[in-house]
């Protein structure tokens, strides 16, 4: 063996000195315990100013990813402190076996990297994936976290977000249209029923009225006979109230309906 090989084989296992991975070890610990405490006081602060949340969860997530690229990379060149050889003489090796053992979580790292950047949604955001419909709760290195209405959390890795079809509710907004729709009988009268309809939508207390209410009407078959469907729109003031606004508004129009003898398809009064 070269001396040269001798010398770089014996730098390599200086760098494997139990004393530097400790503080290694014990460096990305602290990392990680920093960034969940960045992640609890986003948090506390978002609840303190409601109108700020999304855009404070946003700039959050940014932070977390700095810290991690940034502190990881920053806490191995001074602890481990690679010299120059060694570095490439065992990066290019050491790069093609890690990258065989954990392609897809660098797969992911990368997807993560281009969400973050591409941003086809923000951390609070409500999105469709597939089937599963939720608040983004936070844009991890791997993966993305959603928490669904029934309280599920649900781990799905970047890379997934790269190359299927998701849909974003809010788009980092704070307010979200919510459609909720209600049918009656062909014979009932339009006007009167919209003019119901809109009466309690814009006195709901989670209704955003910087925004329109609209409501559309189709002639379809409901319950085997035609029916008139009322397709009521509107936004809610935050993404959190989304389910509360709709069970306000069936609640209160079903009342409304019953005390003005709106009839439902298939329904006649007794």
């Amino acid at each position: 063996m070269e001396a040269k090989d001798l010398n770089q084989i014996t730098a390599f296992f200086e760098l494997l000195k139990p004393g530097k991975i400790v503080i290694l070890v014990i460096g990305l610990i602290i990392l990680v315990k920093l960034v969940k405490l960045l992640q609890d006081w986003s948090e506390e602060l978002g609840s303190k100013f409601p109108s700020k949340r999304l855009f404070i969860l946003q700039i959050t997530t940014i932070l977390s990813f700095s810290f991690y690229i940034f502190g990881g990379v920053g806490l191995f060149m001074s602890t481990i402190q690679p010299g120059k050889e060694i570095m490439v003489a065992v990066g290019g090796s050491l790069a093609v076996a890690i990258g065989f053992a954990l392609k897809d979580v660098i797969g992911s790292l990368f997807a993560g990297i281009i969400l973050l950047f591409d941003r086809p949604f923000h951390v609070g955001d409500r999105v469709q994936f597939a089937d599963v419909y939720g608040e983004i709760k936070s844009i991890g290195l791997r993966a993305v976290r959603l928490n669904t209405l029934d309280d599920n959390l649900v781990t799905i890795p970047n890379s997934k977000f790269i190359t299927d079809v998701v849909s974003s509710g809010n788009a980092g907004a704070l307010d979200m249209m919510v459609v909720v729709t209600f049918h009656t009988s062909i014979d009932e009268d339009i006007e009167k029923v919209k003019a119901l309809i809109h009466e309690v939508m814009v006195t709901s207390r989670f209704v955003y009225l910087e925004k329109p209410v609209a409501i559309v009407v189709e002639e379809v078959e409901f319950a085997l006979s035609p029916a008139l469907k009322f397709l009521v729109k509107s936004y809610v003031l935050d993404v959190r109230y989304e389910k509360a606004l709709q069970t306000d508004i069936v609640t209160r129009v079903s009342e409304v309906f019953k005390k003005e003898n709106i009839l439902r398809p298939g329904r006649t009064i007794s």
